[in-house]
């Protein structure tokens, strides 16, 4: 054998780099599914699902087209615990002269894969991920000399650099952002009977198998499996796609950070596992976007904020995890301390935005970015959990989640671990930003404009706790010191009573 290509869960893609010049003759693909993949965090089943399934279906497409595969699946009993032990066993039975592999997307692994390689002596060539618009070198090019880094530029260069909604030299429409115009509730009647639903795509004998081993082995594991159906091969991804572009990307724009009880999936896309396991390609989906926009069927506010999610941020913070690992990883720039509370891994809370959004995620191993950012990322952001649990619990339950999108919005975005490299300020809010943005404050026990007393929203003591336990620090903050002069108007006798009800739900 002369290559033998290394084929991991997320790089479902029969155009890798690492299959350049691949010669059925002398190459072959290797593939395995191993427990630590589903267990080094804690893995809901939804997310073990989507994985263990997708490698399955594209096994069958790397014989579709002819390419030899040694697979090992998950229930063979002589399969290894970690890829490491696996691909160390098969190299010794198959013998290649080099190993392949695309840049994968987690630093742990291709630590360990770096490390059977340099074990067994064995050249091994890593090519970069043509799934992106960019390379990791690209962003260092674009951070080198900068004393900051924000999103907004980049993404500038990346629509300039690209042609992406671009009229000549200028952003379509005159205007890099039309965030502002993207910031719209539900009324009371919410999004209506008309609500478009995304495709769901019943499981098929090869699904079904997954979905029974999981339940088997993995009983112990948080979520649940019954309303699974998730597109895990390209066809699927495609007809995803298109759905999405045709039904729901014209009102995505106003209503994407708007947030409504029992809608899971309101005008969002749940294109993101898809995209992470490679089924899809940013290009396509920027240009599918692009191009209903430049038709007339879909208004500019909302492509526009779609197509920044693709090139803008997904890029960035793909370039902030492979410039900046592995010390990233280690950031608590805030000091955070305290323990993810037990029911996040249950939904079993008072909160009813909390219960809601953390429902959902085991049901479906999903929740629009309002409902990780400002739901429960906030709350762990202003009770002060150490960030690190938070990352594991963000990479364990949802369907999308790889370290290298995952880490960076949820250290750097979510819990400004990372001291404002990534994200200009702390985005933190009282109960009051959910109040505006869902109806749920009217169906819970918490009152969002009360900060202490028994109905006091935990959100809203813990906000001003927050700004209480900070406030030397951002003072002068240029983003967030208008927040912190709000404290000027709360006494001393009030400051204690915020501070001892943060303590006891901190005990609770």
């Amino acid at each position: 054998m002369r290559h033998l290509v290394i084929v991991l869960g997320d790089q479902l893609d029969l155009d890798a780099a690492a299959f350049d010049g691949f010669d059925p003759a002398q190459d072959a693909v290797w593939m395995a599914e191993v427990a630590e993949e589903s267990t080094h965090v804690w893995s809901s089943q939804p997310r073990i699902a989507v994985f263990l399934a997708a490698m399955r279906h594209f096994a069958e497409a790397l014989r579709a087209a002819g390419r030899p595969l040694h697979y090992r699946r998950l229930d063979e009993p002589a399969t290894r615990a970690s890829l490491a032990e696996q691909l160390a066993a098969d190299l010794a039975l198959l013998r290649p002269q080099a190993l392949r592999l695309t840049r994968p997307g987690d630093w742990r692994v291709l630590q360990a894969l770096q490390a059977v390689a340099a074990q067994q002596t064995l050249p091994l060539q890593l090519l970069e991920d043509r799934h992106f618009f960019t390379t990791p070198a690209d962003f260092a090019a674009h951070a080198r000399g900068r004393k900051g880094l924000r999103m907004e530029y980049f993404y500038r260069e990346q629509r300039q650099r690209h042609g992406v909604l671009m009229d000549g030299l200028e952003p379509l429409g005159g205007q890099w952002n039309f965030d502002a115009d993207n910031r719209a509730a539900f009324g009371p009647e919410g999004p209506g009977f008309d609500l478009p639903q995304p495709p769901r795509f019943a499981p098929d004998a090869i699904t079904r198998e997954v979905l029974d081993l999981v339940r088997t082995r993995f009983a112990d594991h948080p979520g649940r499996l019954d309303s699974f159906a998730w597109p895990l091969t390209r066809a699927q991804a495609l007809q995803a796609l298109q759905a999405f572009i045709t039904e729901r990307l014209p009102l995505f724009g106003p209503y994407q950070d708007a947030i409504w009880p029992g809608e899971p999936w309101l005008y969002h896309a749940q294109l993101s596992a898809a995209l992470n396991l490679k089924l899809l390609t940013p290009r396509e989906v920027a240009a599918a976007a692009e191009d209903a926009v430049r038709a007339g069927r879909v208004p500019l506010n909302s492509g526009e904020g779609f197509i920044r999610q693709i090139l803008g941020w997904r890029e960035y913070v793909r370039g902030i995890y492979w410039t900046r690992m592995p010390t990233y990883a280690e950031g608590n720039a805030l000091s955070a301390t305290a323990d993810l509370p037990a029911w996040y891994w249950t939904g079993e809370t008072d909160m009813a935005c909390l219960r809601d959004a953390i429902t959902q995620t085991l049901e479906h191993g999903y929740a629009h970015h309002i409902q990780r950012l400002m739901v429960t990322g906030l709350y762990a952001l202003l009770y002060g959990v150490q960030p690190q649990q938070l990352h594991a619990w963000y990479l364990s339950v949802y369907v999308d989640a790889v370290e290298w999108v995952e880490l960076p919005n949820t250290l750097g975005m979510s819990q400004y671990a990372d001291g404002g490299l990534m994200a200009s300020k702390p985005y933190i809010a009282s109960g009051k930003y959910i109040a505006r943005q869902s109806p749920l404050c009217g169906s819970c026990r918490y009152r969002p404009d009360e900060r202490t007393g028994p109905r006091a929203c935990p959100f809203t003591t813990l906000y001003w706790d927050f700004l209480l336990r900070h406030e030397t620090r951002f003072a002068s903050h240029p983003r967030l010191a208008l927040q912190v002069r709000g404290l000027a108007r709360v006494p001393e006798e009030e400051r204690a009573r915020i501070r001892a009800q943060a303590a006891a739900l901190r005990a609770a």
